[in-house]
């Protein structure tokens, strides 16, 4: 294992490309993203050049576009920020915005969807299977001063679904349009390949998914280009503040961007020994860089294929626990992707085992394991009892849509129900199928969308997948 780590204070650019692990087949073309973008201030202009490439059985005359940016202006129905995280407007209510001002060559477009979520875009000929088409979709991104994935905090600007990504197709139902809905995390989209160029003041350091490709710097201004291959989402953030520690391990560099974290080391360590054991527990990790950034962030954390926010909020112990959590997404979501406003349980779930195997693994961190499992049963059954109590029953069943929880309810379903759903499968195959189970999973649907039943069959046992079954629709006794 070669290593070294080494304090920066600006941004850490690495010049030229590395090869990036595919996980289609050989031959398979992903949809492109060649996103130019330039901040100043509180606005984003971009342009996105857009290329589908058509893998389905069936021709399309109409794409749509997710539009998250456009949730939080005034007015939304969905707000990306419940009543109870309003401190997330750390200098008084504020409103942002996503307008789309161009879109060509098309038939036509429009912003539409139940809550002006969506840009659908008439395309100009009917495209089969096997064919591509390209658009160019001009748009300005309006950042409000919040504590969110998308808005400028009182330390960073956080560049999260900062474009308008296509929507997941889906045989019989066609394109997912997703809802911002405040509890959990509304996303649900297709890997593709990213170029993105970002020009930002010069006193900016840039913490970003991709792998740098090039950079410039004149006239007060910074450009940088990102490159990053088969993920299903990108994200940047932004600070005047950032100290940046750095790490290789594997052949992968971890970074550390922090402002106010007085063990950053430490936390660099926790990151390269995550990284570590759950390459060795799962399977290798699917990009060559891995970003971990301190910001504003009304949540404890956030997942971006690449890149994850940590929030300033947390103590030590919570923000490790975050720190491996978040990670473990790296694997769960952002490698193998799932339904995550129907499914969330998918990745969080699987994303808190993996963090409550590490932490039982590595107790450097002086987080309890145990402990964190036996509050997911007290918070269970506290649920379900108070469910009992007002509605007569408890309704833990495990596929429904965000909207469907409050957000006390979608923790406690999601993450713990979820956590102890991984763990009563491996009580039921044991450690050897278990384990093997879920590297199977992730070789195998890497770079995809995986459904439940795709998961339970990974463990290539009848008492695996009624366990999975029992637990989703509610029927399960803990």
């Amino acid at each position: 294992m070669k290593k070294w780590m080494a304090l920066l204070m600006s941004v850490v650019l690495m010049i030229g490309t590395i090869p990036l692990f595919s996980a289609c087949a050989k031959g398979e073309k992903r949809n492109e993203y060649r996103i130019t973008a330039e901040l100043e201030g509180n606005v984003l202009k971009g342009t996105t050049e857009f290329t589908f490439r058509n893998d389905e059985e069936t021709s399309f005359t109409v794409l749509k576009f997710n539009l998250f940016g456009n949730a939080y202006r005034e007015g939304a129905k969905y707000a990306p920020v419940s009543a109870a995280y309003v401190s997330a407007y750390y200098d008084g209510k504020d409103y942002g915005s996503m307008e789309i001002e161009s879109v060509g060559p098309c038939a036509d477009w429009k912003v539409c969807g139940e809550d002006e979520n969506i840009l659908e875009v008439t395309l100009e000929k009917e495209i089969f299977p096997g064919e591509s088409v390209s658009l160019e979709i001009g748009y300005t991104l309006t950042l409000a001063k919040v504590d969110h994935r998308t808005g400028v905090t009182e330390h960073t600007v956080n560049l999260g679904n900062f474009y308008p990504i296509l929507c997941a197709y889906e045989d019989g139902r066609g394109f997912y349009e997703c809802e911002y809905y405040a509890d959990g995390d509304p996303f649900y989209s297709e890997c593709a390949d990213y170029t993105v160029t970002l020009t930002v003041p010069s006193e900016y350091t840039v913490a970003a998914s991709g792998q740098t490709a090039e950079a410039e710097e004149s006239g007060g201004k910074k450009t940088v280009v990102y490159r990053l291959e088969n993920a299903r989402d990108f994200a940047i953030v932004c600070s005047t503040e950032f100290a940046v520690y750095q790490t290789i391990t594997d052949g992968v560099q971890i970074m550390y961007y922090c402002y106010a974290d007085e063990q950053a080391e430490k936390t660099l360590q926790l990151l390269e020994d995550c990284m570590t054991y759950y390459a060795d527990t799962f399977g290798d990790y699917m990009y060559k860089t891995y970003s971990a950034v301190q910001t504003g962030f009304c949540f404890g954390g956030m997942e971006y294929p690449g890149l994850v926010m940590l929030s300033d909020a947390l103590t030590e112990k919570d923000y490790y626990y975050t720190a491996a959590h978040e990670t473990a997404h790296q694997w769960w979501y952002a490698a193998v992707g799932n339904n995550q406003l129907e499914n969330a349980w998918m990745d969080e779930g699987l994303a808190e085992y993996s963090s409550y195997l590490f932490f039982a693994e590595c107790e450097d961190y002086a987080v309890n394991a145990e402990a964190r499992k036996e509050t997911a049963h007290t918070a269970y059954n506290a649920l379900c009892s108070v469910q009992a109590q007002v509605f007569g029953e408890a309704d833990t069943s495990m596929n429904r849509k965000l909207g469907s929880y409050g957000g006390y309810e979608y923790v406690v379903i999601a993450y713990d129900k979820g956590m102890l759903l991984f763990d009563t499968v491996r009580d039921a195959v044991g450690d050897q199928r278990f384990f093997a189970g879920l590297k199977r999973y992730y070789k195998e649907y890497s770079g995809k969308i995986a459904l439940p039943e795709e998961l339970a069959d990974c463990f290539r046992n009848a008492g695996a997948a009624g366990v999975i079954a029992s637990f989703v629709d509610g029927s399960a006794v803990l």
